[in-house]
């Protein structure tokens, strides 16, 4: 439901975007995907979007039609420029090939195509299936991985500037960020804003500037708020 959400605001924006990866659950949506999205301030629009969502419905895949609550990571990286000294050593790496497959489990190709890298020093796995050439899908996991490289550098460098300067902040990331609740009222509720809209259907089809705007807004203003815990 949030890779269809964001699909549809890159498209209303005009934004280009191209799934690079997708990997189905055991029984039923995803496991995981791995989406690129290019347009003017892609990055940090979505940067407002990192977190944990959570999701509040009755389940289609209970029988008994009993209310579920359900969480999903989202993580934003820019996608590094080919002249950005990000190194990577060949035998930090394993590369490991395997046969693409689309949503829902379905072939895509039969030849060992799809590439896996794992990146040993960080444990940090990316892969890619979009291309047909192994060459193409190698080339892409290896952006991906130096672009995540790229992002725990920054990390690193502005926590030891906070240290310096003595700085305290709480640490956000990992943490609540909005609810989306299908039951037993509609609502989504940013918890950081506490910006709220009860259309349900309306955001998740990919109507979430409001949302993206306000916590902007307020981290330029230094008025963000603490994540909070979400009602029921």
């Amino acid at each position: 439901m949030l890779l269809r959400m964001y699909l549809k605001w890159a498209e209303r924006r005009g934004f280009k975007r191209e799934i690079l990866d997708y990997q189905p659950g055991d029984e039923a949506g995803l496991k995981s995907a791995t989406v690129t999205v290019t347009g003017e301030y892609a990055y940090g629009l979505l940067l407002a979007e990192a977190g944990v969502h959570r999701l509040v419905r009755i389940s289609p895949f209970d029988q008994d039609a009993r209310r579920h609550t359900s969480f999903a990571s989202v993580y934003v990286w820019p996608e590094i420029e080919d002249d950005t000294e990000i190194e990577v050593d060949e035998k930090d790496i394993r590369v490991d090939t395997f046969c693409s497959s689309g949503p829902g489990g379905q072939g895509v190709n039969t030849t060992y195509s799809a590439v896996r890298i794992t990146h040993l020093p960080t444990s940090i796995v990316v892969s890619c299936q979009n291309e047909r050439s192994q060459i193409r899908n190698r080339e892409a996991a290896m952006k991906v991985l130096k672009s995540r490289l790229y992002d725990i550098k920054i990390r690193e460098q502005q926590a030891e500037i906070e240290r310096l300067g003595g700085e305290k902040k709480d640490i956000a990331f990992g943490s609540q960020i909005r609810s989306y609740v299908l039951q037993p009222y509609q609502m989504v509720k940013d918890h950081r804003t506490k910006v709220q809209m009860g259309d349900v259907e309306r955001v998740l089809g990919g109507d979430i500037d409001v949302f993206i705007k306000s916590y902007l807004r307020a981290k330029a203003n230094g008025t963000l708020g603490q994540a909070t815990g979400a009602d029921d």
